[in-house]
């Protein structure tokens, strides 16, 4: 089959940019540099990734809002850490038409400051708390670094979860279901991560402490897919968002979030697509199921009939099935559809119509068998769950064997495109020694914390509390 003009293994960066284009997920030629046009196949995919989280929210408890995407900056400036660490990324408003605002507004880079003035005058009594809601919306943010489609834009598909609490243990199990919801979440993409609680230098501005949710891309670079953030009372102090408890006393609520973006479609990208194009988990391909007619001349009509047939039975399963009836070759047909990652597709010929049987091929793995047409709903359903599970063990087995735990930085430096763990006494100045003797970033520490007993910082030598993480990121 016809594959890449660049391979995946040789250049990372070329090959995504390539499928991006070749898969018809967004186009990058809009004039602004970093805000990019979805086409229709990749605006399919991350509705449908959208729709694996509303689930989850809803059966957490959590209620959809839609708050507005200009904020005054009188509520931006409300919660100064925050601001400061926003700062340099804010889209100003200052005018409208020629008419100059009396109070400039911004294009949201995050919801807090927008959300948390209204949450002040929802929440009254401990009868309206927990609050939960979330939103999917867009946040912009001037990315100064070399953009790249979802994994670098400046105006950002988002969504965001806001909670608010009685109190910090409330949060905290807030927390903990947060984690379960990405667990849930990203299994079923087939994509693997590692929690990391980031140093308190690069928490979420205004954050208590954060929680990053990432995983290892081929390049050997890390990829955060979000974060989960508890803010303690952070936030509801300059917000005033306040709560009469059942004695009568006036109390600040406690308050966390959870955030992903569209860099969760650049992950499935790169860890699962192959040089002959996109590799989709089945639960959000846009079609899961391609009936491709494999035309023999005086059984034209037949085998055609044939395929609508089986694809409305698929259909009629739930599962998104389509006829490509194109006037192109069989093997054009297979290359383009291989190349939009398509979980599935069936062959149907006149050897298959006559012994009233369909040909199974799976994208992932390039396996074909030949099955029953009364067995092809269950056959597809039992393929399904094996491509899923061949495509997270893959990507997992990837990412396991690349995170090793050293003791110095001369280990370290043998461990290109790794996660290393090293032992480290929590100091910011020894981190960032770390990070710029082994040219990488720091992730943060293991939420186990966990560290052998004597072992050494390997710049102050001192007794180690923990372990911290760093690798190449994006």
């Amino acid at each position: 089959m016809p594959e890449t003009k660049v391979k995946k293994e040789e250049d990372f960066h070329e090959w995504y940019n390539e499928m991006v284009e070749l898969a018809g997920l967004c186009d990058k030629r809009y004039p602004i540099k970093g805000m990019n046009v979805w086409r229709p196949y990749g605006w399919k995919i991350m509705q449908n990734i959208d729709a694996l989280i509303r689930e989850e929210m809803i059966s957490t408890g959590h209620e959809e809002v839609y708050f507005p995407l200009l904020i005054p900056e009188s509520f931006f400036k409300k919660e100064e850490e925050h601001i400061e660490g926003f700062s340099q990324e804010v889209f100003w408003v200052t005018h409208a038409g020629d008419n100059k605002l009396e109070e400039r507004w911004l294009l949201r880079p995050t919801s807090e400051t927008a959300m948390y003035p209204i949450f002040s005058l929802w929440i009254r009594s401990h009868s309206d708390l927990p609050l939960k809601v979330f939103q999917i919306v867009n946040t912009f943010r001037y990315e100064t670094k070399q953009t790249r489609a979802f994994i670098r834009v400046r105006e950002i598909h988002f969504f965001e979860a806001h909670t608010c609490h009685v109190d910090f243990e409330d949060a905290e199990r807030q927390i903990e279901e947060y984690k379960k919801v990405a667990e849930r979440f990203f299994r079923k993409l087939c994509i693997p991560f590692i929690f990391n609680k980031r140093p308190d230098w690069d928490k979420f501005a205004g954050a208590y402490y954060t929680i990053s949710i990432d995983t290892l891309m081929p390049s050997g670079r890390t990829l955060q897919l979000g974060s989960i953030h508890q803010y303690r009372d952070n936030f509801s102090r300059p917000y005033n968002i306040t709560y009469e408890d059942k004695e009568g006393r006036h109390r600040y609520c406690h308050q966390t979030t959870y955030g992903m973006s569209e860099r969760i479609l650049g992950a499935l990208v790169g860890l699962h697509g192959d040089n002959r194009g996109l590799v989709l988990p089945p639960i959000i391909s846009p079609i899961k199921v391609v009936v491709v007619p494999i035309i023999f001349k005086g059984k034209e009509k037949e085998i055609v009939e044939r395929c609508r047939e089986i694809s409305n039975r698929i259909n009629q399963a739930g599962i998104k099935s389509v006829v490509d009836e194109r006037e192109e070759t069989p093997g054009s047909k297979f290359y383009d559809w291989e190349l939009k990652g398509v979980p599935i597709r069936l062959e149907i010929g006149p050897r298959e119509l006559e012994n009233n049987t369909v040909v199974i091929a799976r994208r992932d793995t390039g396996e074909r068998k030949e099955v029953r047409i009364d067995d092809v709903v269950d056959e597809i359903g039992k393929t399904f769950e094996s491509i899923d599970q061949h495509l997270y063990q893959k990507a997992k087995e990837f990412m396991d064997s690349h995170i090793v735990r050293v003791d110095n930085l001369e280990e370290a430096r043998r461990y290109k495109g790794f996660i290393v763990e090293i032992p480290w006494c929590g100091r910011k100045e020894c981190a960032m020694k770390m990070e710029e003797e082994l040219d990488v970033k720091t992730l943060g520490e293991p939420l186990e914390r966990n560290v052998e007993p004597n072992k050494l910082c390997p710049v102050c030598m001192e007794r180690a509390k923990t372990i911290i993480r760093l690798a190449k990121s994006y």
